[in-house]
């Protein structure tokens, strides 16, 4: 029960700081604005361990925070391979093909009304199939190495992008669009100097969205063939084995790369769409 004292005493300590620290009179600042998610996610695994210590849960339903840490620093090796065969060659490779073909098949479906209108129910109707009826079937087509996850990724990561950049894409108003015509501009001249500029809000938005989807195709995807490597693939033969502390391990590293590649989608957008009055 000391541990649970401990514990509950420390959650109450990091609270009362925190609210501190938001309510200052400096809350706007960097450092305090870092600091609070730090202390909040600090004060969860404190919480954490002292509270796995002091109920003696089993490791196999859950290991504590020193055990994960324990495993991420002696098997780096194992986790920078599996990193790089999931997330760099997986996810990422699947991400840009899926984005870059949204983003064309986008602009040729906004020429024509006729495409918008077919484009987007089937567009809807993609991306409500399940990922564990689709995985296998482009394993089977393509193989287990890392090119069939890159797939995967591309169909789950096209759609909101190609739903959104359609959605930017009908964004502006007529006296814009009149504005443009009076200047004799055409229809590039017009996607590039008006439309696109007016249609990027939307784009970053399916562009974040897919950052997540694309951590998640590409995963599960191993789950259903992949070679002795990769995140899936060892999440699945971790569980398997009861090397929970593994598991989690995994999970840390593609819960840390999953809010890098968010957060770097966001600093792009912030910086491309700085006039947006979302930005200010």
């Amino acid at each position: 029960m000391m541990y649970v004292l401990i514990a509950l005493l420390f959650w109450a300590g990091g609270w009362v700081l925190n609210v501190r620290l938001a309510n200052g009179p400096r809350s706007d600042l960097l450092v305090i604005k870092v600091a609070i998610p730090a202390i909040f996610g600090l004060t969860i695994v404190v919480v954490w361990e002292l509270m796995v210590i002091g109920f003696e849960v089993n490791p196999v339903i859950l290991p504590a925070p020193s055990s994960v840490l324990s495993r991420l620093a002696q098997e780096g090796p194992i986790l920078w391979a599996d990193f790089r065969q999931t997330i760099l060659k997986g996810a990422l490779s699947g991400y840009i093909i899926g984005a870059v073909g949204a983003l064309i098949v986008a602009v040729i479906a906004d020429r024509s009304d006729f495409l918008t209108r077919g484009i987007l129910p089937v567009g809807s109707f993609m991306a409500a199939l399940p990922i564990v009826g689709t995985a296998p079937i482009f394993v089977k087509w393509l193989g287990s190495d890392w090119e069939s996850k890159a797939a995967v990724v591309a169909v789950m990561v096209f759609f909101p992008i190609l739903v959104n950049t359609v959605a930017g894409l009908k964004d502006t108003n007529g006296m814009q669009r009149d504005l443009m015509r009076t200047y004799a501009a055409g229809y590039w001249p017009t996607l590039f100097k008006l439309r696109l500029p007016s249609a990027m809000p939307f784009i970053f938005n399916g562009l974040k969205i897919g950052t997540t989807l694309a951590l998640i195709g590409a995963i599960v995807a191993e789950f259903f063939g992949s070679p002795t490597v990769g995140m899936g693939f060892r999440i699945s033969t971790s569980f398997g084995q009861l090397a929970l502390d593994m598991v989690w391990a995994e999970i840390v590293v593609a819960a840390l790369a999953g809010s890098a590649f968010y957060g770097a989608m966001t600093w792009v957008e912030k910086r491309v769409t700085f006039w947006h009055p979302s930005q200010r």
